[in-house]
């Protein structure tokens, strides 16, 4: 039992510290963006967030009992 949590805490310690290397390697000290629409090959095969398509699927909709 107290080797398996030497072990995880270990594992955990060295991700930490990896992260932390990532972190202040980078120029900025910020990852980058991992939202959908910041993404250029997302954008060239024109999928959008989740949200904004229910938007776009809502006002269609809004639109088409109006006629």
């Amino acid at each position: 039992m107290i080797q398996t949590l030497l072990i995880s805490g270990a594992l955990l310690a060295v991700g930490m510290v990896l992260l932390l290397v990532k972190v202040l390697g980078r120029k900025d000290g910020t990852f980058s963006s991992q939202h959908i629409h910041d993404s250029k090959a997302m954008k060239e095969r024109g999928i959008h967030c989740v949200m904004d398509q229910d938007r776009e699927m809502r006002n269609q909709k809004r639109l088409e009992i109006k006629d």
